[in-house]
């Protein structure tokens, strides 16, 4: 054996050795990183995870992976609008170098294909969401594509949940209609949505763009009121405005224009995605009202 074919062998020997050490580790109960080198071939490895958000990422795709995810959520999903269902709705988005394998749903047994294998060509995969009714059995199951070459494969995406997302957001390839996911909240809405919100900001809207990978809208603000944000999504250096973006459904048809409007919604892999958004003097209006009647679900210091 020559010296190169040598230092070859001993390179794959390492590699085998790190990566059946990476396989099965997880770094908590949100992710899990592993290897499919360790695998047996036409195995099932089962993985389950706890979190209501994490990553997973499989490196040398081989056999086949099956996901449970168990959030630790409220047991009652509740509504804007103070209903309650039960529905969890969970959201994949792949990397943009996601190949070696293809992501189904597996609901009762049955297989939907979610992303597929990529090709270096291919656009990036899109964000794909799904809903789970209560006593639903619902998994992830990625499995390997043969590959002569998977050095490079990496499957990898992260994972969102949530027990009260509204049929607002939808980015998933079947969307609910436009006219459900972009009508005005009613007055009940609004004020729930003060008070289960990732960000209520009041601001005005300064344009509006596009987001082409996302097909969304783009909504720049100047926020002159920051109420809350779960995460920083409006900064600046002046004290009497910050700036961000929100988006929304493309045929939602947002405008840029005159006026102050109170902005509500969730984050979204990072990113802020509208909810109610009433004009400031109407949410105003309904504020005083419910609070003169006591009906308000929580307090908001409104000028």
């Amino acid at each position: 054996m020559s010296f190169g074919v040598r230092i070859y062998a001993i390179w794959i020997l390492l590699l085998v050795i790190f990566d059946a050490a990476l396989s099965n580790y997880s770094e908590d109960q949100c992710s899990w990183r592993g290897s499919g080198l360790s695998q047996q071939q036409g195995s099932v490895e089962q993985i389950s995870l706890h979190c209501s958000e994490g990553t997973l990422d499989w490196l040398y795709p081989k056999g086949a992976l099956r996901l449970t995810l168990s959030p630790r959520l409220p047991s009652v999903a509740v509504g804007p609008g103070g209903s309650s269902s039960g529905l969890i709705t969970a959201c994949v988005k792949p990397s943009e170098q996601f190949h070696g394998a293809q992501l189904y749903l597996e609901r009762d047994g049955v297989l939907e294909l979610l992303v597929g294998d990529r090709l270096e060509t291919s656009p990036p995969p899109r964000v794909r969401c799904f809903s789970r009714l209560p006593g639903e059995r619902v998994a992830l199951f990625l499995q390997a594509t043969p590959h002569q070459d998977i050095s490079r494969r990496i499957a990898s995406f992260r994972y969102e949940l949530r027990g009260d997302w509204t049929a607002r957001l939808s980015l998933d390839s079947n969307p609910i209609s436009s006219e459900e996911a972009c009508r005005p909240c009613n007055n009940t809405e609004i004020l729930m949505a003060v008070c289960t919100s990732d960000f209520v900001v009041r601001g005005n809207i300064k344009s509006v763009g596009e987001d082409e990978n996302l097909r969304a809208a783009v909504i720049k603000v100047s926020a002159t009121r920051v109420f809350r944000q779960k995460y920083i999504l409006f900064t600046g250096n002046s004290r009497l405005t910050k700036r961000g973006e929100i988006r929304t459904l493309l045929q939602c048809g947002v405008k840029p224009g005159p006026g102050s409007f109170l902005f509500t919604g969730r984050v979204h892999f990072g990113e802020a995605w509208l909810g109610c958004a009433p004009r400031y003097k109407d949410f105003q209006q309904a504020y005083i009202m419910a609070k003169a009647a006591q009906q308000i679900p929580c307090e908001l210091p409104v000028d």
